[in-house]
């Protein structure tokens, strides 16, 4: 049992690093191939050491590394090893993979497809590898440790960090170069969003009626998702209810409305985002 256990352990770990190393790879795609050719650059620690390279000939997958050291040390401390490990192996792999592009020309010299397709190119590179464990920047070490001992979030950390770091390349580059590394860092980050979450959204709905039988009858048969029940009690008239709860996709929002409302049009029907679900009659 132990060795099947060991097994599964040693498969799971060699697949997520392979996609570790593929993450690298697209990222460092995007990067050394459109953006930095065309003086765009990401943000965090990666802008940081572009500015760096550009400043002094150092070698940016040098200054990369060396950046990160201290922040996957604190995230060594203060969230995990497994975390600290996968980020490591990924800054490594995009150093490696830098100096492994320089041999290559840019696939555009125009900045505004630059800017497209390369922030589209590195948010699905960050994408798979926030997806897998790992991390790019330490400065989102420290945006978790700040979330939790002030009462910014850590998007809006990250976000100001960012905008500060982008801001300064102007100095370094130009303005104009700024501009683009900030659009381009905007297109990266919803691409991050469309490969961690998946462009299938899911809708959690919660639906009171007081029809709920026929109801969950009908989402379930004629949608094919499965419904629980929680139990309720009205406010104002302290009736004891079901409260209906299921997840369905985007797409499935308006025929699920008009299921709910076929059968009892007083019905309240709250709809809100889901991350992510596993599982059950909605995986399948």
């Amino acid at each position: 049992m132990a060795v099947g256990i060991n097994r599964s352990t040693i498969f799971r770990m060699t697949v997520r690093y392979i996609w570790l190393l593929i993450g690298s790879f697209i990222y460092t795609l995007g990067l050394e191939l459109f953006l930095v050719p065309n003086n765009i650059i990401d943000g965090g620690v990666v802008g940081l050491s572009l500015m760096g390279a550009k400043l002094t000939g150092i070698s940016f997958g040098i200054f990369v590394v060396l950046l990160n050291i201290p922040f996957f040390y604190i995230g060594y401390k203060k969230i995990g090893k497994q975390f600290t490990m996968a980020s490591l192996f990924s800054v490594i792999c995009l150093a490696l993979w830098s100096e492994w592009f320089h041999r290559y020309q840019p696939i555009t010299q125009d900045p505004f497809l630059s800017t497209i397709f390369g922030g589209i190119i590195i948010g699905i590179g960050v994408g798979l590898i926030i997806r897998y464990g790992g991390s790019l920047d330490g400065t989102e070490i420290v945006a978790i440790i700040a979330d939790k001992k002030s009462s910014f979030s850590v998007g809006e950390v990250i976000m100001f960090l960012n905008l500060f770091i982008l801001g300064c390349s102007g100095f370094v580059f130009s303005w104009n170069s700024a501009m683009y590394s900030l659009i381009a860092y905007f297109i990266a980050y919803k691409m991050i969003d469309i490969v961690t979450t998946g462009l299938e959204e899911s809708k959690g709905i919660i639906v009171v009626t007081d029809k709920y039988e026929e109801v969950a009858e009908a989402v379930m048969n004629r949608l094919g998702r499965s419904v629980t029940f929680f139990h309720g009690e009205g406010a104002y008239k302290r009736e004891q209810k079901k409260i209906l709860y299921s997840v369905v996709t985007r797409l499935e929002i308006t025929k699920l409305k008009d299921v709910v409302y076929s059968i009892d049009e007083d019905a309240f029907i709250s709809i809100m985002d889901v991350q992510e679900a596993l599982g059950g009659q909605f995986t399948k």
